[in-house]
């Protein structure tokens, strides 16, 4: 009897176990048919005020960009005008020097008995001359007495010519050893700082052997390449500012010269832009700045809200409480009054539309969006359900 209760308050407790694990169960379901049923929470973008830039209608300085490098406008090689061995170079790089002044001179032994052995030549020359026109004075008396012929006052005519072209020769002769011995001593073309020092005292240098370089600071230019399009809208005396790597601020310049013929190569045309007085400028230096062109007011963005990563330039559009994708048609790149970067904006946007600087990254197409709070910097999502209530 006694086993017979245990037995049934076993099969009652199993009994009671089933029952809870099927409500369970039960209950389970229905929450995920409940969880399934219920929408799901929309992600909405808030975007800080200072993200959202507007199409608006903005003065611009159409420019052309330039780079080039920076060079003195008058520069000279010092070069070896005979070949010998290089006694002394009076000068070294960083030094000043003017027009004339002796820089190099060369070991003149050759070109000393050069000159001595032509001056022998030319004296020995002379002397021949001289005998030559006693000669031919003695023979005109002897034939106007009938002593000799005619012909042989003409030989005495000949010799004379002759000796008289090779005194001529051994002078010429003559001067181009001084020449030559005078070419020894270099001197300065220009005045300047000397910029380069390519050979040392003691070497033996061939003609046009380059020795020193000299650059004259007080006029400076870039030379810079531009495509046939960029060309065409230049002019002779339109100014450009300048930035020069390694130096503080900006330099002015103005367009100097325009070269008629493009690279062969390249197919580009080089403008020279002259530099304004400026100390710390070097020759050498890379510089790069915009050329000014014409001024105009035409609806436009800050190039930052453009964006190129797809075939035709695009922003994207704040359309009410979506984000749009929006193609646009743009014109050159321009300059506001403070130096910003900005594009002009042909079609797609009217003015006033407002859309993200491309400081946010990709955002899809059609995702809602809020402003941000007052005290977030970046964009941040927060929840659809949050920001209705």
């Amino acid at each position: 009897m006694k086993s017979r209760t245990v037995y049934a308050l076993l099969g009652l407790v199993a009994l009671v176990l089933v029952a809870a694990m099927g409500l369970r169960i039960v209950q389970s379901q229905r929450a995920q048919k409940a969880t399934s049923a219920a929408p799901k929470q929309e992600v909405v973008l808030e975007v800080p005020a200072n993200e959202v830039l507007t199409a608006q209608r903005q003065e611009l300085r159409s420019a052309v960009d330039i780079s080039g490098t920076v060079r003195a406008v008058r520069s000279a090689l010092v070069k070896a005008k005979v070949a010998s061995e290089v006694r002394n170079i009076a000068v070294r790089e960083g030094e000043s020097v003017r027009a004339g002044q002796l820089l190099v001179q060369q070991d003149t032994s050759e070109f000393d008995w050069r000159v001595r052995q032509a001056d022998q030549q030319a004296q020995a020359a002379r002397a021949q001359l001289d005998i030559a026109q006693r000669a031919l004075a003695n023979n005109k008396a002897l034939v106007s007495q009938g002593f000799i012929s005619a012909t042989a006052l003409e030989s005495s005519a000949s010799s004379q010519a002759a000796a008289q072209a090779t005194l001529q020769a051994n002078v010429a002769a003559a001067e181009l050893a001084r020449k030559a011995l005078a070419d020894a001593s270099l001197t300065a073309p220009i005045s300047g700082i000397v910029s380069q020092r390519l050979v040392q005292p003691g070497e033996r240098v061939s003609v046009d052997t380059r020795i020193l370089e000299i650059v004259d600071l007080s006029a400076l230019e870039i030379e810079a390449a531009l495509t046939p399009g960029e060309v065409a809208r230049l002019q002779v005396g339109q100014r450009a500012r300048i930035t020069v790597d390694g130096l503080p601020g900006e330099t002015g310049a103005r367009v100097a010269r325009i070269n008629p013929s493009a690279q062969a190569g390249s197919r580009t045309v080089p403008v020279y832009l002259a530099l304004d007085r400026n100390p710390a400028l070097r020759h050498g230096l890379f510089a790069k700045g915009r050329v000014e062109l014409e001024r105009v007011t035409r609806l436009a963005l800050p190039a930052s809200a453009v964006r190129l990563d797809r075939a035709e330039p695009y922003v994207l559009l704040l359309d009410g409480t979506r984000v749009r994708s929006q193609r646009i048609g743009t014109g050159p790149a321009a300059v506001a009054a403070d130096g910003s970067d900005w594009i002009e904006i042909q079609q797609g946007l009217t003015e006033g539309a407002r859309v993200l600087a491309g400081t946010v990254g990709a955002v899809a197409d059609n995702t809602a969006w809020k402003p941000a709070a007052a005290t977030s910097s970046a964009p941040v999502a927060a929840p659809a359900a949050a920001a209705s209530r």
